[in-house]
């Protein structure tokens, strides 16, 4: 049997390669053991790129025998309706908090809605939303006041403007555009770390300007349009996207 190849398991998870996944699986990678030091759903878990890939990926994992720390989040996290539907035949499912690794907005302390928002799973938000949760359920905060953040704000900015769509069904629940936050330490414990002060979710899609997260200024101006028009509040033209000084050659 090959040894595993530990690189490319890595590359699979950081672009959601579920044949890759099953590669390094069939040669022999463990699913429980640490890889790098970390389990290899955690690697999965908490890379940062987002997409439609990610239940596949989840699903090889899973079906090669890798535990979840949190199991109960598995219909979550593979955006299955049907898994919602029969976990929340336990009511104290649906109040369930969790903690899972995040590489963006934290998700420390928060309801599946965040999580399903968090990972731009349009399906589970929309599941989770006609089983009662509600959609300016707030997150835990941490020892210095911060978080306490609904779902959409994991909406507003994410990585290749992937929950966009969740953000939509967010609004159209009638997600309250001025909530009010202290602050998120957005990436907390990688590289990337910034803690971001005094937010709602207008001026959290904002900060998707920072260089740090790597965001398209004309989805973070379409996304502030959005959320703006949801508030009725007057849209100005803002023609300067992208910014022109910054885009000169």
């Amino acid at each position: 049997m090959a040894l595993p190849d530990v690189p490319a398991f890595l590359t699979a998870c950081e672009v959601h390669d579920a044949v890759g996944l099953a590669a390094a699986m069939r040669d022999g990678l463990d699913p429980n053991l640490p890889v790098q030091g970390k389990a290899p759903l955690t690697w999965l878990l908490e890379m940062y790129t987002r997409s439609d890939a990610f239940p596949a990926c989840l699903r090889v994992l899973l079906d090669a025998g890798a535990a979840l720390e949190v199991p109960d989040a598995a219909p979550v996290l593979l955006d299955d309706p049907a898994g919602i539907e029969r976990a929340a035949a336990d009511p104290d499912w649906l109040r369930t908090r969790v903690t899972l690794p995040s590489a963006f907005t934290p998700l420390d302390d928060v309801t599946w809605l965040h999580v399903a928002a968090e990972l731009g799973h349009v399906r589970a938000t929309r599941t989770l939303l006609a089983l009662g949760l509600d959609v300016n359920i707030c997150a835990g905060r941490d020892r210095d006041g911060l978080g306490g953040h609904t779902p959409i704000f994991h909406t507003v900015n994410s990585h290749a403007n992937r929950s966009r769509a969740v953000m939509d069904v967010l609004l159209e629940a009638h997600a309250d555009v001025a909530a009010q936050v202290p602050g998120l330490v957005w990436g907390r414990g990688y590289e990337w770390e910034t803690t971001c002060f005094d937010l709602t979710p207008v001026s959290y899609a904002q900060l998707g300007l920072l260089p740090q997260m790597h965001r398209d200024a004309r989805d973070i101006d379409a996304n502030v349009r959005a959320l703006l028009a949801a508030a009725d509040r007057r849209v100005p033209a803002m023609p300067n996207v992208p910014n022109r000084y910054l885009t000169r050659g």
